[in-house]
């Protein structure tokens, strides 16, 4: 009896010892194929960072990245998480640029009993109905860019608009935020084709924004479509006719390609939580080694996958590396103190952040190159229109 009860003890320490002695196993899931990879790279890049800064490790565990490409598509991005939830078993998902993919991903990654961050997507029934205790976002809800967006165009006296944005999740939550602050008449919408097989060609809707009348033109494209869509602006002569706003079109990917290929976009204005000039000492240090490790500057992409690592890294050290103890994790990632490149924030009770927003502008650095540069604090401590939706307290 006394050999049985040594060895069952024995096993027990054994047991306890290889559960606080495996890996910090992370799925990331982002886009690495078709030309939307530009952003997967950045954020997989700022991901690898920060692994990097914290000496790859995480409350003495050994962090694993096991990165997966959802090609653009919700079907194979859901198959990717599952694969990663079920057969690597990861603890932690995160990454998922596009609000449809993270849709699709959504039910795989919490029936799994994983924590799942998005690192940019910020779909509404996420923030809302669909909250989960395990679902953080390290970027915004989708409505709140263009809500301070909105707001700039209150400020500026606009007095109507025209939007055009892709037929997404993500589209029309942000034709709804724009709309949700903006005071003045809308003259119309369009929304275009998205996807693997995105609509680039914009004549059409141009056309239709020049004889609504309306002072300004909105519209939300990111990567390629982004470049195609300005391009076609500028080409249709409406420059002349009606000021253009967007959001998620200029960005640090972006810039060093409109310089490239003539599309002046100096002086252009948008909004976001973060910029590559705000002064506290974790963004120093981000920007800084980021321009080091990669030869370019982050955009705000990079800065949310920065993020979203180290706040994991909050949950795994607040639960002294056990890995089992969801609880511990959960409570210390809600305490966002871990020291984000966006300075101080809080969790709101659908675990989006609560945050500042800015107005940022295009301009010609000292090395000639083009960044960004706060004009104005649009926001204080910003919450998502969604969160009274969410049963979490």
């Amino acid at each position: 009896m006394l050999r049985k009860l040594v060895a069952a003890g024995a096993l027990l320490a054994a047991s306890a010892t290889a559960t606080l002695a495996e890996e910090v196993k992370i799925g990331f899931v982002t886009t690495l194929t078709t030309p939307a990879a530009v952003i997967g790279r950045d954020m997989l890049d700022a991901a690898k960072l920060a692994v990097k800064h914290m000496g790859g490790k995480m409350a003495g565990l050994d962090v694993k990245l096991i990165v997966e490409d959802d090609g653009f598509r919700p079907d194979i991005g859901r198959q990717k998480t599952l694969k990663l939830a079920t057969r690597d078993k990861v603890r932690f998902l995160t990454g998922y640029i596009w609000s449809h993919v993270l849709m699709a991903s959504r039910k795989p990654a919490l029936d799994s009993g994983a924590f799942l961050i998005s690192a940019n997507a910020g779909p509404a029934p996420l923030a809302g109905k669909l909250c989960h205790e395990n679902f953080f976002s390290t970027s915004w809800q989708n409505d709140q860019v263009p809500m301070a967006l909105g707001e700039v165009l209150n400020r500026k006296g606009i007095k109507s608009l025209y939007v055009i944005v892709p037929n997404y999740t993500a589209g029309k939550n942000i034709m709804a935020g724009v709309l949700r602050t903006f005071r003045g008449e809308v003259k119309g919408r369009d929304l275009t084709k998205w996807g693997k097989d995105a609509q680039l060609d914009f004549s059409a809707e141009l056309a239709k924004a020049a004889a609504s009348g309306a002072e300004a033109l909105f519209a939300f494209y990111p990567g390629k479509a982004g470049g195609a869509f300005l391009k076609q602006f500028n080409q249709s002569g409406l420059a002349k006719k009606m000021k253009l706003f967007t959001v998620f079109t200029v960005d640090a990917i972006s810039l060093p390609k409109f310089s490239k290929g003539g599309i002046d976009v100096r002086g252009h204005r948008s909004t976001m939580f973060w910029s590559q000039d705000l002064d506290n000492p974790v963004n120093r240090r981000f920007v800084a080694d980021f321009r080091k490790e990669y030869g370019r500057d982050p955009s705000f992409y990079a800065a949310q996958a920065y993020d979203a690592i180290n706040l994991i890294r909050a949950g795994v050290e607040g639960a002294k590396g056990d890995l089992t103890n969801t609880a511990a994790i959960r409570a210390a990632m809600l305490k966002a103190d871990f020291g984000s490149v966006r300075g101080a924030f809080r969790y709101g009770r659908n675990h989006f952040p609560v945050q500042d927003f800015y107005l940022r502008e295009v301009v010609e650095g000292q090395n000639g190159k083009w960044t960004f540069k706060v004009v104005e604090k649009i926001y204080d401590d910003h919450q998502d229109p969604y969160a009274a939706q969410c049963a979490l307290k």
